[in-house]
């Protein structure tokens, strides 16, 4: 096999996220090919020779799998990035997904015995999104405006997704409307290698409960528009929810990033509400919340399920972001503490707590690694749910120190998972059951759950 060459071959399995293994005739290992669907026989070219191992980009897909059963519900299926599963029955899609963690999980427990009980259906399969950041940019090189999500594999190249089904038809409308608005005055975008332009990217949040639309408009500062008309028509727009706010937010940052360095309130409020298992929260433009919110009542109460009687314990809630679990759990804890080291989310947690009612959980602000020396109370139980990468190897026997009796970690990458419980396993630890959540439907990612209990 030599880079650069093109071959053949039928995708036999799809593993964890997105790694298509391919057989290809005469060869003796398998090749790695992404953004492909079992059952797919594929042309793809050779990218990467390491060690034996190869890895190759898929070029076009030859004949369709037997899994496909149903036609593309979006115009820019299977070029856009934000979706790889759309063509497969939803069913056929959690099966997968169950195989791949299932697998993951037989490896990392090294041969004891563990319940596994599948993935969890998200209550709704499309339009389940409640925060979508699009990109301005072109299609191709030198292209009229687009803005939308990237095509698979490129970091350049914008799909307008007028009719993205992931999210609420209130948020393509807005998308339209703001393209519309700009390509009619020729605005220019930003392009990263040449770090000139001015249109960056559309963030859009919508409470699924509530109905509530926050408009985050993020360009740099290059150039100066008159926004007042473009907040008319957005505000005449025949949408089901409301919108509560429209921002423009200004981002003179070289790296591809949404972020503020300054927010300016063009109408209405810079915050809207959601509502989950009957309590409610504030949430900001860069506010961490789950994307998926009825799949987060679905995640939130299998965790409490897992967490089972803590009603005269103490509670640790790592990675607290903006205090969504801790809340969740506080009416039937004795009393839980968050630890994030984002303080704009503690400062959301601690009014969202407020807010609810609730008395008996408290948010630190601050490294978990630093800021388990600073709190008196121990933990009866810990939870946690790290970022993508999972827990730093510093914080981690920190953690473990405890000794607590269970622990719950909730994963949304389940490889970062497996990593971390060679730890927490070598330090006595058992897995007792676990569980997935889908609260990526059509995407390659899902929310996975793992019930800890110390055996020695």
């Amino acid at each position: 096999m030599k880079k650069g060459q093109v071959y053949e071959g039928m995708i036999q399995k799809v593993e964890f996220p997105n790694k298509g293994i391919v057989q290809v005739d005469g060869e003796e290992k398998p090749v790695i090919v992404k953004n492909g669907i079992p059952g797919q026989k594929i042309r793809f070219c050779v990218n990467k020779l390491r060690k034996g191992k190869a890895e190759g980009r898929l070029l076009e897909v030859m004949e369709k799998s037997a899994l496909e059963t149903r036609e593309p519900v979006c115009s820019i299926f299977p070029a856009c990035g934000g979706c790889m599963y759309q063509t497969m029955d939803y069913q056929a899609q959690v099966k997968m997904k169950a195989e791949q963690i299932q697998s993951i999980m037989d490896a990392a427990v090294d041969g004891y015995s563990y319940t596994f009980e599948g993935v969890k259906e998200s209550p709704k399969e499309f339009a389940y999104r409640n925060k979508m950041e699009f990109s301005f940019g072109d299609e191709y090189k030198d292209g009229p405006l687009s803005l939308g999500l990237h095509k698979k594999g490129s970091t350049y190249d914008v799909l307008t997704a007028s009719d993205c089904k992931l999210v609420h038809e209130d948020m393509t409308q807005i998308l339209s409307c703001v393209l519309d608005y700009f390509k009619e005055r020729g605005v220019s975008y930003y392009k990263k290698m040449q770090h000139i332009g001015y249109l960056r990217h559309l963030l859009l949040r919508r409470g699924d409960t509530t109905g509530e639309i926050l408009v985050n408009l993020v360009t740099t500062t290059q150039e100066e528009h008159d926004l007042a008309p473009l907040v008319e028509k957005l505000l005449a727009l025949p949408v089901e929810g409301k919108i509560v706010g429209i921002l423009h937010i200004l981002n003179d940052s070289l790296s591809d990033v949404v972020q503020s360095d300054e927010t300016k309130i063009l109408y209405g409020q810079d915050y809207f509400y959601e509502k989950i298992m009957g309590l409610e929260f504030k949430i900001t433009p860069f506010s961490f919340f789950q994307p998926n919110s009825r799949g987060a009542e679905v995640l939130y109460s299998t965790v409490r399920e897992y967490i089972g009687d803590i009603h005269d314990m103490t509670v640790y809630d790592l990675f607290s972001g903006t205090g969504t679990i801790a809340q969740v759990l506080a009416p039937v804890a004795k009393q839980v503490i968050g630890v994030e080291i984002i303080e704009e989310a503690v400062e959301a947690a601690k009014e969202n707590a407020e807010r609810n009612g609730l008395h008996n959980c408290r948010f630190i602000a601050g490294d978990v690694f630093k800021v388990l020396d600073e709190i008196e109370e121990k933990p009866d139980v810990i939870v946690l749910d790290p970022p993508r990468d999972g827990i730093h190897p510093k914080a981690l026997p920190k953690i473990l120190d405890y000794g607590v009796e269970n622990i719950v970690y909730i994963s949304c990458k389940a490889t970062s998972l497996a990593r971390d419980l060679e730890m927490i396993q070598a330090r006595g630890y058992r897995v007792v059951k676990c569980t997935a959540v889908d609260q990526f439907c059509q995407t390659v990612h899902v929310e996975t759950i793992v019930l800890l209990q110390k055996t020695m």
